[in-house]
């Protein structure tokens, strides 16, 4: 979504295909990004209407006029936000819409299905009832689906006949642009691939309420009537928040996922490994004990400490699969118990350097701690950028232990200090943020949590990528 380009937002189109460029001609090997499923309340993708189904709003234009699917005049003088730096969702979700339905009827028109066909049947699983959600979701004027009448709530076979015939345009327009995401992103990982540079996922480790899982699979979710969870997920009081993070997400039912060995938990990283060549499992401490909040409260204090799966999880998972490239989001608050079922897994967690300097004292997170079955990062989406959280957070004492420790060079910005401390750590990777390496300030942050309306909105500016940033990522990475 940050990436530059003419359509509000970044997309699969050549600004992507620039940027796998700049990290093989800087020697990086891997690119981490964000969730690639839709996104919903508060623009976040890790509230998404589904699971599986990937954002719309990265499908190019210019690629669909390649393939004859779109004319100029289709999108060319639609404006698609005014400021470069920031992505409009409001704005987009309302003029991308009439594009694709064009692309949509061209494609049909042109009736070359076989490659289409081919997709539907390998996605049918997750695919009809995503489309037919999204169909029916738009005739109840996008309202959750919680909200609809019981008949649709309960998917009454009446009911759900009636809806493929009525709103059969709808669910083959879901199916098309689903079908044109997968096309889009498949044609570019392998770029990126055969330019050695591996892509790394990220898969939130809760669903949204109002997502097609939660309609046509709520047997998964812990339930007090058809249409309400028992509990919702958050975090505790925390250095974010002081009533912790409210997410509202439903909690899974833990036990009858294990009576059914995990299935769709298998099915889900299964096909995240036909998108990634590595996946960051996010919060990744709640598959050990979560935090529940009972449904209704009005903060996430209210909640408690409740066991998950363990370790038991995993070890179906590497049964069914074998052995992944798993990043395990192993961050906020830490027990052994949490440490010891990463440790069984053997998947490196994640380092924060933000997180090591407090002004007088040593910590985990400061890089002669790491050990290499790690990924280090000065900061993650999360988190300020390097430069906003030393200009707004950082006392005298704080400044004074950073410059001694990281050996802080004459006129070097803290920024590039911070990059080179994660640099020159033992950890098997450093991910920097394009942020950082553009050392930009809080205006740039991409999530503040807790928070919502002005989040996962930086774009970065087309031609910020230059010789000299070039230069010090190649010499930063080789030396």
């Amino acid at each position: 979504s940050s990436l530059p380009g003419p359509f509000g937002i970044g997309t699969f189109g050549q600004s992507a295909y620039d940027f796998v460029d700049f990290l093989k001609e800087t020697k990086q090997t891997h690119w981490q990004i964000l969730p690639l499923t839709t996104t919903s309340y508060g623009d976040s993708p890790y509230q998404s209407f589904s699971a599986f189904a990937g954002n719309t709003y990265f499908i190019d234009y210019t690629l669909l006029e390649e393939d004859g699917l779109l004319k100029k005049n289709d999108y060319e003088s639609v404006n698609f936000g005014d400021d470069p730096e920031k992505v409009d969702y409001s704005l987009i979700y309302k003029v991308k819409r009439p594009i694709l339905e064009k692309a949509v009827k061209r494609f049909i028109e042109l009736g070359d299905f076989d490659d289409y066909y081919h997709f539907e049947e390998a996605n049918k699983d997750w695919l009809i009832d995503f489309s037919e959600f999204m169909s029916i979701k738009e005739s109840f004027n996008e309202e959750p689906w919680y909200n609809w009448d019981e008949a649709s709530i309960n998917r009454e076979p009446e009911t759900m006949k009636e809806y493929r015939e009525t709103l059969s345009d709808q669910i083959t327009y879901h199916k098309v642009t689903q079908y044109l995401f997968f096309k889009q992103y498949n044609q570019l990982k392998k770029y990126a691939n055969d330019n050695h540079i591996q892509i790394v996922g990220d898969i939130p480790i809760y669903v949204s309420r109002d997502s097609v899982e939660m309609w046509a699979t709520p047997q998964y979710f812990k339930m007090k009537n058809k249409v309400e969870p028992t509990h919702v997920a958050g975090t505790p009081p925390d250095s974010f928040s002081d009533d912790g993070q409210f997410w509202g997400n439903p909690i899974y039912d833990w036990e009858y996922m294990k009576e059914n060995g995990y299935d769709w938990w298998i099915w889900r990283l299964k096909e995240s490994f036909n998108l990634y060549d590595v996946v960051r499992i996010d919060h990744f401490r709640g598959f050990e004990s979560f935090w529940e909040v009972p449904y209704g409260s009005k903060s996430s204090a209210a909640g408690q400490w409740t066991k998950g799966p363990g370790y038991d999880l995993f070890k179906h998972i590497t049964d069914a699969l074998g052995e992944l490239n798993i990043i395990a989001e192993d961050l906020g608050f830490m027990t052994q118990e949490v440490i010891d079922m990463r440790d069984k897994t053997g998947y490196p967690g994640m380092k924060i350097l933000q997180f090591g300097f407090n002004g007088f004292e040593d910590s985990v997170e400061l890089p002669h701690n790491y050990i290499p079955n790690t990924a280090a990062y000065v900061g993650t989406h999360d988190n300020m950028t390097a430069r906003g959280w030393y200009e707004d957070t950082t006392n005298q004492a704080m400044r004074d232990q950073l410059d001694s420790y990281l050996n802080r060079r004459p006129g070097e910005k803290i920024s590039e200090a911070l990059n080179r401390g994660i640099a020159s750590s033992v950890s098997n990777f450093a991910i920097y943020t394009m942020q950082d390496l553009l050392d930009l300030d809080n205006s740039a942050r991409m999530n503040e949590p807790s928070t919502i309306g002005h989040n996962w909105q930086w774009r970065m500016l087309d031609g910020a990528i230059d010789e000299p940033l070039k230069e010090s990522l190649t010499k930063l990475t080789v030396e």
